[in-house]
């Protein structure tokens, strides 16, 4: 048996489906607010037969209590480590550390007192961090402390750190960096947040590098990983990098607007983060461009995928075909304006 946690996130639906697709039982956790509408709804963008998510076990876990992570993990072989929490807002400090660290400590912790056979850990490049490293980012580049981090990035280091400590304990585990995790639906969350602020019309872009890797990718390489028994080692899950402004004017382009038109420098970008920082504090409105974004805007390193090509000879689809396809299906899911009369 199968246990995916966070198996209503982007990556978590997505290694529901894909285990499923290869006949393998799951056993899918959520928290109980969560609702498992929107994995239905991507199943029905891949066509798949409502059957198949009939077959899903779905359990509730709290993954920051290690009872109820160990009370999930009866009967089951392999972990699939998907639940996170992404947040870039100062505010939401704590509830990182929580999520992303101790639940992965308690997800570990649980997996060596059961002896389950394998784990795979979703982090993410943000925890493959130096600014001061000049070439291609591998997997070998260790954490180096800037100040420019983000509180995501420390927790989902924290996270793998935890990982690397179970390894050491005798667990068998392997963990994979995806870097923008491209996926229709779940338009509200992380990366899918693109499409719908690009849809608005976006103008304003920044000079910084993206990495990108489609949703079903990443969730085919954990898969295949786990299968090869492929331990011990972590992998970087990225498709290629692009400039900010080739991946926004592309967006853009497949929603038939025009591509973003004002570069904005760090200067521009560092006032209107204190100056939404001041709206924040009097409003309680969420801050969008945090300190942390306004640095990573500009960041031009480049991550390599050439140890997990190696590994399995994987080829990644790629992100303009993947963009164009999300596009497609944002515009048949965006309500239509009301007409008014």
């Amino acid at each position: 048996m199968n246990l995916v946690t966070g198996a209503t996130g982007i990556v978590g639906s997505h290694v529901v489906l894909a285990l499923l697709q290869n006949n393998q039982p799951v056993t899918a956790s959520k928290q109980k607010s969560s609702d498992t509408k929107k994995v239905k709804e991507l199943f029905a963008y891949y066509k798949v037969d409502n059957a198949l998510f009939e077959r899903i076990k779905w359990i509730e876990l709290d993954i920051c209590d290690i009872f109820s992570v160990e009370e999930a993990l009866q009967g089951v072989t392999n972990v699939y480590h998907c639940a996170g929490f992404v947040s870039f807002n100062p505010k939401d400090r704590k509830k990182l550390t929580d999520i992303n660290e101790t639940g992965t400590k308690n997800v570990v912790d649980a997996c060596l007192y059961k002896r389950i056979a394998a784990l795979c850990h979703v982090s993410s490049i943000g925890a493959i961090h130096n600014l001061d490293y000049l070439h291609d980012l591998t997997e070998e580049v260790f954490w180096k402390k800037s100040g420019k981090e983000s509180d995501y990035a420390i927790s989902k280091y924290k996270a793998e750190r935890e990982v690397w400590r179970g390894m050491e304990e005798g667990l068998n585990a392997v963990i994979v960096n995806p870097g923008v995790i491209l996926s229709p639906g779940f338009w509200e969350q992380s990366s899918s947040r693109l499409f719908d602020s690009s849809f608005k019309g976006n103008k304003f872009y920044t000079n910084g590098l993206g990495s990108y890797v489609a949703a079903t990718d990443v969730a085919q390489i954990m898969i295949s990983l786990i299968s090869k028994k492929l331990f011990g080692e972590r992998y970087i899950l990225v498709e290629n990098n692009y400039t900010f402004h080739t991946i926004l004017s592309h967006i853009q382009s497949s929603f038939k607007k025009p591509a973003p038109t004002i570069n904005a420098s760090p200067l521009l970008l560092g006032i209107a983060s204190f100056l939404e920082g001041i709206t924040s504090l009097f409003t309680g409105k969420e801050r969008k461009i945090t300190k942390a974004l306004a640095h990573s805007a500009f960041n031009k390193q480049i991550f390599s995928n050439q140890k997990i090509k190696k590994a399995l000879g994987v080829e990644f689809r790629p992100t303009h075909k993947i963009i164009e396809e999300i596009c497609a299906y944002y515009l048949l899911q965006k309500p239509k304006p009301k007409i008014r009369r």
